[in-house]
């Protein structure tokens, strides 16, 4: 009887770890979004591992480094849609060392883009997928899955 108590008790001090580990990740992505509608860049970034990969699926070639993430794809969107939003459209997929969720990014492209990539004045919404894992407390990987045919539409491209 004693090792049934025993063992029961480390189990569930086992799941209750693992609730704690999914809510980090939650409060994570809840922090990394905010400082992206915040339209803050480094803040964003801050919520990066150092050695974090950054895989946008439209794009093909991973962003490898928190540099290379902010100021390849953070940098640029705030940039080209400083008036952005981005939120989550349903319940996320939680687990101790990640999240997976829906969402919606919209906005008008008042920025440039690049140096050859104007901007074009439009306002843009659109829908995605992502998928984050988290380890020690900072997002290690983020991939990221839209519909980048309806988003360059939108924009005229």
């Amino acid at each position: 009887m004693r090792n049934t108590v025993r063992n029961l008790s480390f189990i569930l001090l086992c799941a209750f770890a693992g609730l704690a580990q999914a809510a980090d990740a939650k409060a994570i992505v809840d922090g990394y979004m905010a400082a992206w509608n915040a339209h803050d860049v480094d803040k964003a970034a801050s919520f990066l591992a150092d050695d974090a990969v950054y895989f946008d699926a439209t794009v093909g070639t991973p962003q490898n480094g928190k540099a290379a993430a902010r100021d390849n794809v953070i940098k640029v969107f705030i940039g080209a849609v400083p008036d952005l939003t981005w939120k989550m459209t349903s319940e996320p997929i939680v687990s101790a060392d990640g999240i997976a969720f829906q969402w919606e990014f919209a906005g008008t492209n008042s920025g440039d883009w690049s140096a050859e990539t104007k901007a074009t004045g439009k306002p843009l919404k659109f829908e995605g997928v992502s998928f984050v894992r988290i380890k020690n407390g900072k997002i290690s990987y983020q991939g990221d899955y839209y519909d980048a045919l309806g988003f360059n539409k939108q924009l005229g491209w």
